[in-house]
């Protein structure tokens, strides 16, 4: 495969990338990447998507100085970075796009720059429509490493004026990242309750044409009330979900923050709290939670 060399690109130019992890998020991010022109090297433990057979092999086909983006799940990634590491040397990035938690961001950057290798962490959001719409990233790092970058974030970043923010040193990607998936938690309660409570009434007699009705013209129109809508058109009543809400960790890590900084989270902190409620209850609101965060994050949901 030929390679090119990164260096400091300018904006908009094309990019070698290196991508570990072909998931739900890390396939659609390399198939965006590649159809703007950038050269990307997928690495994955399945070989039916993965473009080589081994990080050692990744490497060799990215010139240096290499930027390898790592798309796994938390757990792993300290592993995959270890992994790396020997492969790498002086003038290379690695990109952990993954949920990791912010405070882990830094001991790894200390220990990376040992080594003459940089570390930038990206909070990616998107789910399973960033390939067709971009993904909003959240970025921290060192100026130099993110300048060195932007191609990459520019061509998955929405078009126009947001979508990427340059939040900080390193753990800020991870930091802003989480906030923002704490919100997200407290927004999903809140159209979920709604949705529970107009079933309930003797009122409304049609909840779905009522969820659908507040997607243009009202405050609360957004992405997510417009994935609500999507999944009631496909199962009405969500009779084929539990009423089982998962946690990625990054709620309980909000929430754990805003205890350390003494701020007030009573919407974000319930909203968690009604997801350990979920395991046992079958509300219809977290019915609806569970859709939402089929639709948006392609999350595995249990059947009912």
């Amino acid at each position: 495969m030929p390679a090119r060399r990164v260096g400091s690109p300018k904006e908009g130019e094309e990019m070698q990338l290196g991508m570990v992890g072909l998931g739900r998020m890390g396939g659609n991010m390399a198939d965006r990447l590649r159809a703007a022109g950038h050269q990307v090297v997928g690495y994955d433990r399945d070989p039916a998507v993965s473009n080589v057979a081994s990080l050692a092999e990744l490497t060799a086909n990215l010139e240096p100085p290499r930027a390898i983006w790592i798309m796994v799940p938390a757990g792993v990634t300290d592993a995959t970075i270890d992994e790396l590491t020997p492969l790498l040397g002086e003038g290379d990035i690695i990109i952990d796009g993954g949920n990791s938690r912010f405070s882990d961001d830094a001991p790894r950057a200390q220990r990376l720059a040992g080594l003459g290798i940089g570390y930038v962490d990206v909070g990616v959001s998107g789910g399973i429509w960033g390939k067709e719409n971009g993904y909003a990233l959240m970025v921290g790092g060192a100026d130099e490493h993110v300048q060195r970058l932007m191609p990459i974030f520019e061509t998955l970043k929405p078009e126009g004026e947001f979508g990427f923010v340059h939040a900080g040193p390193v753990g800020a990607g991870h930091y802003a990242k989480m906030v923002h998936n704490g919100i997200e938690y407290g927004l999903m309660h809140a159209y979920a309750e709604g949705y529970e409570l107009m079933l309930k009434s003797e009122q409304v007699t049609n909840v779905p044409e009522v969820i659908k009705s507040w997607r243009e013209g009202t405050v609360i129109r957004s992405w997510l009330l417009d994935l609500l809508d999507r999944a009631l058109d496909q199962d009405p009543g969500l009779e084929k979900l539990a009423a089982y809400a998962e946690d990625t960790g990054e709620g309980r890590w909000t929430v754990e923050e805003a205890i350390k900084h003494a701020v007030p989270m009573n919407v974000i902190a319930a909203s968690l709290f009604a997801r350990f409620a979920s395991r046992e209850d079958e509300a219809p609101s977290l019915k609806a939670i569970a859709a939402l965060r089929q639709q948006f994050g392609g999350h595995a949901v249990k059947t009912d």
